[in-house]
């Protein structure tokens, strides 16, 4: 596994829109501030043809222009990472515009985004061998006051920040006194602003959020679930700066997977906060946005196999999220990837809130959805942790070798980019 470098102080972001781009509102102003703040750290950027492109049906511009940017700014040497403008709905159709070839034999570098962009985030990790960061997209950074999981995103991508760990010969986690003044002032700006849902997180909550492991030999990146999320957010066309509107306390469910035999669904005990036991597994960490893997299963640009041959000895560690997908959707889509074999050598399960099945259809909730497949596989299933479309979501590293611990009503994934 080949990782990016990170962004170094006074680098230059690349954005590009292989998905949506930012031409209208509340993309166009959140991403323009997002610029003003980067600019301000002292940072370049080099803003793709695409940017504020609207030509495209459920992307940017045309499927060619969208897969040549993207080519053109990832082979480029004047930037040091890429940050995707947003998701969409058809990034798909830009595939057949990028050659894998090259881009596997050229220097890795960091790619940011989610939702459709994993038809990059995924395929780079599974075609290329490069790991990806499924993270925010360029102008959720443009928020009046980042949330942690924002940051974090960021911390990950520049190898800045307390998630960090330093380790013999990386100096990656190395803060100058400006980024650490600022980052000073973003955990003062949270604090305040989120008090409440700070003291309402329980004590034992915190204990497990913080747990570090051991030594490594690797550089490590741990991040942390968040106290509250969003179901309905404040930002539109008149208020396009607003942060996360954090009204729902984040609940996680859980299920052992150490039953043995083939349970039926409701016998699968799912259990909930506090009720969950310390649990810890490891893997590689692979997945995405479920309504866009589902549509790349069994095309040419279907390379599972070859990804979970190559870490067998890892195992997988499948993060999966949902968009537009309901319950049905998703229950299909989970028995799709099963009966493609792609969960053969799963070591657990991070499933996220999904943003289109939150309420039951017909009696099947988005917990039997997945567990139906899941929860045979003799493997943990932690559900409702903060993934995907229903912010804030924890930013991971696609192909890093990741270790999950759980306790009670806190999660951490501790990421180690090992080769």
């Amino acid at each position: 596994m080949k990782y990016g470098k990170f962004l170094p102080e006074h680098g230059t972001i690349g954005l590009v829109a292989p998905s949506f781009g930012c031409s209208i509102e509340p993309y166009k102003t959140a991403f323009e501030n997002a610029l003003r703040r980067w600019k301000r750290q002292g940072y370049h950027l080099d803003l793709g043809p695409n940017c504020y492109a609207s030509a495209g049906i459920g992307i940017s511009n045309t499927p060619r222009l969208c897969g040549e940017e993207l080519m053109a700014y990832y082979l480029k040497e004047d930037n040091d990472c890429l940050i995707s403008c947003g998701g969409g709905e058809l990034m798909c159709e830009i595939l057949d515009y990028m050659d894998w070839d090259q881009i596997a034999a050229a220097p890795a570098k960091w790619f940011m985004g989610y939702s459709d962009n994993t038809n990059m985030t995924y395929l780079l990790a599974t075609i290329c061998d490069t790991a990806s960061i499924y993270g925010p997209c360029a102008a959720a950074f443009g928020m009046s006051r980042q949330h942690q999981a924002i940051r974090d995103a960021f911390a990950l991508i520049s190898g800045k920040g307390p998630g960090w760990k330093e380790v013999p010969g990386d100096d990656a986690a190395s803060n100058s006194a400006d980024c650490a003044a600022d980052h000073a002032k973003g955990e003062a700006d949270y604090a305040a602003d989120h008090v409440k849902a700070e003291t309402d997180y329980d004590a034992d909550d915190v204990k497990s959020e913080v747990a570090r492991d051991s030594e490594t030999s690797y550089p490590t990146f741990t991040v942390s679930g968040y106290p509250k999320w969003e179901l309905e957010g404040k930002k539109n066309e008149e208020n396009p700066l607003a942060s996360y509107n954090l009204t729902e306390r984040k609940v996680l469910k859980f299920y052992d997977g150490s039953a043995k035999g083939l349970l039926q669904p409701e016998a699968f005990q799912v259990l909930s906060g506090k009720e969950i036991p310390q649990t810890t597994f490891s893997g590689r960490l692979l997945g995405g946005c479920m309504d866009c893997l589902v549509n790349l299963l069994g095309t040419r640009y279907d390379y599972t196999e070859v990804f979970q041959e190559r870490y067998r000895e890892d195992g997988i560690i499948w993060f999966l999220e949902a968009c537009d997908l309901n319950a049905f959707a998703i229950r299909r889509a989970m028995w799709q990837m099963e009966h493609a074999d792609w969960f053969r050598y799963v070591k657990g399960f991070l499933i996220g809130r999904p943003l289109g099945a939150l309420e039951p259809m017909m009696g099947l909730d988005r917990y039997q959805a997945v567990l139906d497949v899941a929860g045979r596989k003799g493997v943990p299933v932690v559900m409702d942790v903060d993934l995907g479309h229903l912010p804030p979501a924890m930013p991971l590293v696609t192909g890093s070798y990741a270790t999950v611990r759980v306790e009670g009503n806190g999660i951490s994934v501790k990421m180690e980019l090992r080769p």
